[in-house]
């Protein structure tokens, strides 16, 4: 039997037009918890959040390729069920300590510079206990941003 996301990726490609060779890079729902990935996925389905952050670390530890534009990804949410298809539309790396409000508020997740930056330095602390690195104000950041070109029908 085809995979939910498999059927959803044909879908795609079959609604959109698309070549039928393409293929997507990742798989992936936002965040640590059931309750902030849905609430960042719901955030994504109603065009408040257009770019995503994450470590160069992660990147590297988990021998992940870093995004470039043109990728497609399909996003879920926590239980792993996809909702949206997104593509990226630029890839910015700096460090976390260079990060602007200009920057930060495509997320759409924050009003200050301030919360993003306490939101995300715990996100990258509890990331790198896991993964085995460690936080700095001078780590790099990969800071995505997207556009959703395909949604679950009936979502927002």
């Amino acid at each position: 039997m085809m995979s939910s996301t498999l059927k959803f990726w044909e879908a795609f490609i079959k609604n959109t037009h698309q070549k039928p060779d393409i293929n997507y890079v990742s798989c992936f729902h936002f965040e640590l918890t059931k309750s902030l990935a849905n609430a960042l996925l719901e955030l994504v389905l109603k065009g408040q959040k257009k770019a995503t952050a994450s470590s160069l670390n992660a990147f590297i530890i988990e021998k992940e390729p870093l995004p470039k534009v043109g990728d497609f990804h399909i996003v879920t949410d926590w239980d792993g069920h996809p909702k949206c298809v997104i593509q990226t539309t630029q890839v910015t790396i700096m460090p976390f300590k260079d990060m602007t409000y200009e920057i930060c508020k495509r997320e759409g997740e924050d009003d200050t510079l301030k919360s993003w930056q306490a939101g995300h330095r715990r996100f990258y602390e509890a990331e790198g206990n896991a993964l085995g690195y460690t936080f700095t104000e001078d780590m790099d950041i990969v800071f995505e941003d997207f556009e959703v070109v395909y949604k679950e029908e009936g979502t927002f």
